[in-house]
């Protein structure tokens, strides 16, 4: 594959075509600075931020060098401090991300997976403090398009546990699918999401299979819930059923959840729910309980349905319903 997606989008770009050695040796300075900083105050969240920053743009003007990979494993160092200092930081937490994924690209290639499994967490939790923030929903798009694409690369070991790389590319849509929705005049995300696009389960944003109970038996024994097959658009979260019969009152059998009906989503752990990852999907209408095989699963599903909602509460359902129209 020739085209690529861009591997991010960063809160604080700095070219390096623009760094000569005056502007490196000014960074070096920099760096010295915020040390100082940080040693008369350790508590100094915005220091550590301020350095890590700095550090990343040294990193930069190096490219692929034994001693980029240095700076960027302490950029990485630096904003997990910061993090540590003050969690509530969804720019730190993506800058994060943003160093790992760098890093990931230096590394040897034994090292490489786990350090993109990382940044893809950072990306995560970032966009879990503030679900808008199109930036770290782009970037993680571009680790899992990566991630996937290492996953088809020739001579690599399988390994049946891995999510599969369809899988992977299809997550990496919606990322970026939303993403777009939500800045759809950044000419970057047009551009990847025209790359990735084909990879969506279109007509749906997402399809996967989720434990679920009778429609309207939520606290049903473990014994009545199915393993079933869902699917996403932008207006509604539905089961998949072979015969979508209606009962005598005139409501479906089957599960369906309207995205402007829901208050809430979050992982649930409850020995009422059978085995597996829970996942709680509070509505105007009650709560709907749902089981996915795996955590990693849960991830998937918890975030497309957030992003859903939230581009949803922008205003932007109309984007959504346009990409996966065409």
């Amino acid at each position: 594959m020739n085209k690529k997606v861009k591997e991010k989008e960063a809160a604080d770009i700095v070219s390096p075509d623009s760094l000569g050695p005056s502007k490196d040796a000014l960074l070096e300075e920099a760096c010295k600075k915020y040390d100082q900083a940080t040693q008369l105050c350790p508590t100094l969240h915005d220091g550590f931020y301020n350095w890590a920053i700095a550090i990343s743009d040294r990193a930069k003007i190096r490219g692929r060098t034994l001693e980029a990979e240095q700076l960027w494993k302490q950029a990485a160092k630096n904003y997990e401090k910061a993090v540590q200092l003050n969690w509530n930081s969804p720019q730190a937490l993506n800058n994060w991300g943003l160093a790992l994924q760098e890093l990931s690209a230096i590394v040897p290639i034994r090292e490489k997976e786990s350090i993109v499994r990382m940044a893809i967490s950072k990306f995560r939790a970032s966009i879990r403090l503030q679900f808008d923030f199109h930036r770290a929903i782009y970037n993680l798009g571009t680790v899992l398009y990566g991630l996937a694409e290492d996953t088809v690369r020739p001579g690599r070991p399988v390994n049946p546990k891995d999510v599969s790389p369809k899988e992977l590319y299809s997550q990496s849509a919606i990322y970026i699918a939303a993403a777009y929705a939500l800045k759809p005049n950044y000419s970057v995300y047009r551009s990847a999401l025209k790359l990735v696009q084909t990879k969506l389960p279109l007509p749906f944003l997402k399809v996967g299979h989720l434990t679920a109970p009778p429609a309207r038996h939520q606290m049903a024994p473990h014994a009545e819930w199915e393993k079933s097959q869902f699917f996403l658009t932008h207006e509604v979260l539905k089961q998949v059923g072979k015969h979508d019969q209606e009962s005598r009152s005139g409501t479906s059998s089957l599960i369906k959840v309207d995205i402007p009906e829901i208050l809430s989503v979050s992982a649930c752990a409850d020995l009422t729910l059978p085995p597996g990852a829970g996942l709680c999907i509070d509505t105007v209408q009650g709560p709907v309980f749902l089981v996915a095989d795996t955590w990693e699963s849960l991830d998937g599903w918890l975030d497309a349905i957030r992003l859903v909602y939230t581009v949803y509460a922008r205003g932007r359902s109309d984007i959504l319903a346009g990409i996966i129209a065409d």
